[in-house]
């Protein structure tokens, strides 16, 4: 299998004859049939907000790839934006490319001057999308090869090459790359309607919200601290955490509810092994009056099966049983070394392991209990009028604007 040289096209002094741009290639996009259009059309808006402060961006769409170009020519801009357009969802790969004339003597010099100085094995891959163009994709493959194996005495290598040198001719010009960043994949963030994400400040959610986004959904978050009985940690850690996030959609917005005088009417209720669940009820009725007042068509939460006591399959059913809403459970089937993996290539993990004391802390009998009756439930909601006391904490939430970058 042909290897990709993954590492950014180093910013030169001297550029080649022709303009810097980013390829993007696109990934089940493609597949999307008679709304394909409506996909990229989004994507395309998604990619031009994410550059947006960085520089004004074109974005070209064409036969299942995009070029983003700039006014801003300079070299270190354009890698800017490639590395930034790779959290946009939906891409697959973005290439720092030179578009150049569609002319042999074009390609011939942005050839050399991309592969010079590199040491290793290299291949060249073309692809000649408009078939007008006199050379067939193995042609130049071959004369480029040459051209590069003569003037730097590279060995040429087909399999598993150190470098890959890609040509790709299109309708009115030739991008000439080596190398790219990987993107997302997914779907264009967006696509799929809106949700809400139940945000702790643990290592979980976070990563719940990021498959979610990858699967084309725009989110809010909901942050249930514990004040007035905690300190305001939590939220510093939520807020945190969504500013890292909003790199994936931009526009987040994280509402907090203060959770702990709920939280004591609920351990005064007498729920006893049942207060977990009581309030994790109580959490996600709160969550739906917020989410339809936001148009959010579900609930999102990073519960993982058994890997808490309320995380049991008894306990995760009497949950759907609190709201009409359906609740998203993305790592449902992920064990903790796996979320955690995914946790630390989002780079979220080192914020969850900040110390803080979340809400939870404030309601944690000696023994959850892991088989919750509905029924027994119900009774608890019922004394403590769950319908009115969720509407309150909805009214209550605060909206915050985390944006990411920024200080």
């Amino acid at each position: 299998m042909t290897t990709l040289d993954t590492a950014p096209a180093a910013v030169r002094e001297a550029p080649v004859d022709g303009e810097p741009c980013v390829l993007l290639k696109l990934g089940e996009v493609v597949l999307k049939g008679k709304n394909r259009e409506l996909f990229e059309r989004r994507l395309a808006d998604n990619v031009r907000m994410a550059c947006r402060p960085i520089a004004r961006v074109d974005v070209i769409r064409r036969h299942g790839v995009f070029i983003v170009r700039t006014k801003d020519a300079d070299p270190a801009t354009v890698d800017r934006l490639a590395q930034r357009i790779t959290d946009v969802m939906g891409i697959v790969w973005a290439h720092r490319a030179w578009r150049v004339g569609k002319d042999l003597a074009s390609v011939e010099r942005a050839a050399l001057e991309l592969m010079d100085g590199r040491i290793g094995a290299f291949a060249v891959r073309s692809r000649r999308r408009d078939k007008r163009f006199p050379m067939t994709s193995t042609e130049l493959d071959r004369h480029v090869g040459g051209l590069v194996a003569d003037r730097y005495g590279q060995p040429v290598r087909l399999k598993d090459p150190d470098h890959t040198l890609s040509i790709e001719v299109d309708r009115d010009e030739v991008f000439v790359f080596s190398g790219g960043l990987p993107g997302q994949g997914g779907l264009p963030v967006g696509m799929s309607g809106r949700a809400l994400v139940l945000m702790s400040g643990g290592i979980d959610s976070p990563v719940a919200a990021y498959r979610m986004m990858r699967r084309g959904l725009r989110v809010d978050y909901l942050h249930f601290s514990g004040m007035p009985f905690t300190g305001p940690e939590s939220i510093y850690k939520a807020y945190a955490l969504v500013r890292e996030l909003d790199k994936f959609q931009g526009g987040s917005r994280l509402f907090v509810v203060p959770f702990g005088k709920a939280q004591q009417q609920i351990k005064s209720s007498g729920a006893d092994r049942l207060a977990v669940i009581a309030q994790r009820r109580l959490m996600l009725r709160t969550g739906e009056v917020l989410a339809r007042r936001l148009r959010g068509a579900a609930l999102i939460t990073g519960d993982a099966l058994g890997q808490v006591s309320s995380q049991t399959l008894t306990n995760i059913t009497a949950l759907d049983d609190a709201v009409e809403l359906p609740i998203l459970r993305p790592l449902v089937g992920m064990d903790k070394v796996e979320i955690m993996d995914q946790a630390r290539r989002i780079r979220t993990l080192t914020i969850s392991e900040l110390p803080d004391e979340d809400c939870c802390t404030v309601l944690a009998p000696r023994r959850a209990e892991t088989k919750a009756k509905i029924d027994d439930l119900r009774q608890i909601e019922k004394r403590l009028d769950v319908g009115e006391l969720a509407d309150q904490l909805a009214a209550s939430v605060q909206e915050h604007r985390p944006v990411y970058g920024s200080a």
